[in-house]
């Protein structure tokens, strides 16, 4: 299977590396906005290198990785689907509705295959927790809480490119607490702060957010993010029914310290961030888009979900600044 990947920034650069080394991956085709890049980490693998985005469907792939920044993504994703190629693209697929459904609508008129970079649907923790809901074990599930909280911020520059902290961040915590509970999220109550670096307030945005979720059967879920967390990377969800509590995230590397006399010590080396707390995540995603393309099993993670979860973030948006609760169907695009 020959693949081209666009965009050999940091996601990039994990990626190829998890492909070059995939034993049904037989070469890569890399380019980047900055040709150096490109050449750099094709000659480390020992892959080729593109001039550009063009060379990728002239040159005969099998498949398209799109790590490309953000703003091509829609457009990117829309290519591939005219040239019939399935395309594996880190979330979102754009930062607005219009430009989602647009793509979205190009994949099903080509009938080609679009495969989302949720990774949490393939970590251990959270996959158990979804087994521990659908099994039973919980009993009736009446509260969820979830929270991202990255060490540092991102660069100043990035943030008016971002779309935001709900649909940059916490959109990854709507798409899980959808995949784990299997339920629709139905109303948000969102807000947020801007107390932090004044680069939040430049760039219109927050450095904290604070959600309440209703789904679909009443259960309720609480989804923060902030991202200046000094004492680590941290990414958790507790999960609660009227039998039993799991809670993922909880291990020996989790930033966070007890106050009780007899509290676990704090984590000697937390983490510090995505690629190091989902590595094994991000790979496992990779091995189940090689598996979609060679027709041996299902897409995992389709554009629609993205849809879904990019839904919830432009309530959390529109709830934010009028401050109120805002229902799902009143955003477009849905199912509800």
């Amino acid at each position: 299977m020959r693949i081209g990947l666009i965009g050999a920034g940091r996601i990039g650069t994990f990626h190829a590396t998890t492909l070059s080394r995939h034993r049904d991956v037989g070469s890569l085709i890399i380019t980047d906005v900055a040709p150096a890049r490109a050449h750099e980490l094709a000659d480390r693998l020992g892959e080729t290198a593109a001039p550009g985005v063009d060379e990728i469907f002239t040159w005969g792939v099998d498949a398209v990785i799109i790590t490309a920044a953000t703003a091509a993504h829609a457009e990117l994703i829309g290519r591939a689907a005219r040239s019939g190629l399935p395309v594996f693209c880190e979330k979102p697929i754009a930062v607005d509705l219009p430009g989602t459904l647009s793509a979205l609508s190009e994949v099903d008129a080509a009938g080609t295959i679009l495969q989302m970079g949720f990774q949490r649907r393939f970590d251990v923790g959270y996959t158990n927790a979804r087994e521990a809901v659908r099994s039973g074990r919980l009993g009736r599930l009446h509260t969820v809480r979830a929270m991202t909280a990255d060490q540092s911020p991102p660069p100043p520059d990035y943030l008016p490119l971002s779309g935001g902290i709900y649909r940059d961040c916490l959109v990854h915590d709507f798409d899980i607490v959808r995949w784990v509970t299997g339920r629709e999220i139905v109303e948000v109550y969102a807000t947020g702060a801007d107390a932090g670096p004044a680069m939040f307030r430049e760039a219109q945005d927050v450095d904290t957010a604070a959600v309440v979720l209703t789904l679909d059967d009443g259960t309720l879920a609480t989804a923060t993010a902030t991202r200046i967390n000094g004492a680590g990377y941290d990414v958790r969800m507790e999960l609660a029914g009227e039998l039993d509590t799991v809670a993922v995230g909880l291990d020996d590397r989790t930033p966070i310290a007890s106050t009780e006399p007899a509290g676990p010590p704090p984590a000697d080396k937390p983490w510090t961030g995505f690629l190091e707390r989902f590595g094994p995540a991000y790979e496992a995603e990779l091995a189940a888009f090689v598996e979609v393309v060679r027709g041996e099993r299902a897409n995992p993670c389709d554009g629609r979900e993205a849809l879904q979860a990019l839904r919830v973030a432009e309530a959390c948006e529109l709830s934010r600044h009028e401050r109120r609760p805002v229902q799902l169907g009143e955003i477009a695009g849905g199912r509800d």
